[in-house]
């Protein structure tokens, strides 16, 4: 292994090691503080909600490694929702509870890649900025839920499918192991497939991809609707824990899935990120929002200092990058 292999290697344990002794210090600082952070209520709601997160982020990193970013996925989100919760209700009175959950859920999936198609199609094929695709896109998917309900939850999902979105497999909630799955195979696709290669170099140099004859368009969109995939597996866990399809989900999951990713390590400038890093960002951050919670700080206060946060993150790694840069001239 060359010095610089053996740098970087270096580099990326010690990010992992300082997120790791963070997120331990946070939580024995909030323990001492708060004796109901360790209650097992407490721990199952931090445990659902960083799972929902983690499936969404390691999504949002699969674009940015590719050089794009995804502001639909809050919309997504809310679209699926109200799509499959919808489905669900008018299939399971006709054809019963059994097929309707399983055809609400096929159309919850369809509409969040059908998003995804679009947002991958508008970048890779028209060469749009991927901000105003996506914003765009948000803005329409939002819409249209909230324009199908009239703003109104949607109620009378299956009861199996809401006892099975609440439900604790061996004291863990489902939602867990869906987010353990997730990582486990995008892992596998970043570090054993060729596609988790060209994925890196497309984000690396993409103009040095399209020259050496990569599928660069094809990875474009494929992470777009992987991204809105995933979005609306988490979307989907969603809907069944809140027992209803809600037309204004997650508006901030955006900004909270960009911003575990970059506190993992993920540029921002694309060609790096891993989704078991990805998955520790998302519980940090989770970590953080619950220490808030717990301490009564305000939820408009709490999005401000989320904010701050994420921009100090930004800001130190780009002092780092010019470091490096500087170091290496």
């Amino acid at each position: 292994m060359t010095a610089i292999a053996l740098q970087g290697a270096w580099r990326r344990a010690a990010r992992m090691d300082l997120l790791t002794m963070a997120m331990v210090l946070v939580a024995i600082v909030l323990a001492l503080a708060e004796p109901r952070f360790l209650s097992g209520q407490n721990l199952l709601n931090l445990l659902r909600g960083a799972a929902l997160l983690m499936i969404v982020s390691i999504g949002q990193m699969l674009v940015l490694v590719s050089r794009g970013f995804d502001l639909s996925v809050g919309s997504v989100m809310a679209l699926v929702s109200v799509v499959s919760a919808s489905v669900m209700v008018h299939a399971t009175a006709v054809l019963g509870p059994e097929v309707g959950v399983f055809v609400g859920v096929l159309a919850g999936l369809g509409a969040g890649a059908v998003v995804g198609l679009v947002n991958g199609l508008c970048v890779a094929w028209l060469g749009i900025a991927p901000f105003m695709v996506t914003l765009a896109t948000a803005s329409m998917a939002g819409g249209l839920a909230l324009l199908l309900t009239n703003g109104i939850p949607v109620y009378g999902l299956p009861e199996g499918f809401v006892e099975w979105g609440r439900s604790l497999w061996w004291g863990v909630p489902a939602a867990v192991y869906l987010a353990a799955l997730v990582i486990g195979v995008v892992s596998w696709v970043q570090g054993r497939t060729v596609l988790g290669l060209h994925l890196y170099a497309v984000g690396g140099n993409t103009q040095a991809a399209r020259v050496s004859g990569l599928p660069v368009r094809r990875c474009q969109v494929l992470v777009y609707v992987a991204c809105s995939l995933l979005a609306a597996i988490a979307s989907l866990l969603l809907t069944a824990q809140l027992g209803s399809g809600q037309g204004s989900l997650e508006d901030t999951i955006a900004l909270q899935s960009i911003g575990a990713a970059v506190i993992a390590g993920v540029s921002l400038q694309g060609g790096v990120g891993k989704a078991v890093r990805v998955a520790l960002g998302a519980l940090f951050l989770l970590l953080l929002n619950n220490a808030m919670d717990l301490l009564r700080i305000h939820s408009k206060a709490q999005a401000i200092v989320m904010g701050i946060f994420i921009v100090l993150v930004v800001a130190l790694e780009e002092l780092r990058k010019h470091r490096a840069q500087g170091g290496r001239s």
